[in-house]
């Protein structure tokens, strides 16, 4: 049995979610490096997890077309 993938979303969507992916994935590294340079504690630093979680989200969704 073949499975097909089917495309869900449009090319406009795959651009605003790669645009997404970008601009978190900018504003994520910008975070980490000044809270690396403050010498913030590694527990505070924990928290950039969901902002790197939604810039990793926004790419898989733009490149697999989800």
């Amino acid at each position: 049995m073949v499975e097909v993938c089917i495309d869900n979303i449009g090319p406009r969507e795959r651009a605003k979610r790669l645009r997404y992916g970008i601009v978190f994935a900018v504003l994520s590294l910008a975070a980490a490096a000044a809270l690396v340079a403050t010498g913030t504690p590694r527990l505070y630093r924990l928290a950039l997890f969901l902002p790197f979680w939604v810039s990793g989200s926004g790419f898989f969704q733009a490149l697999e077309k989800t």
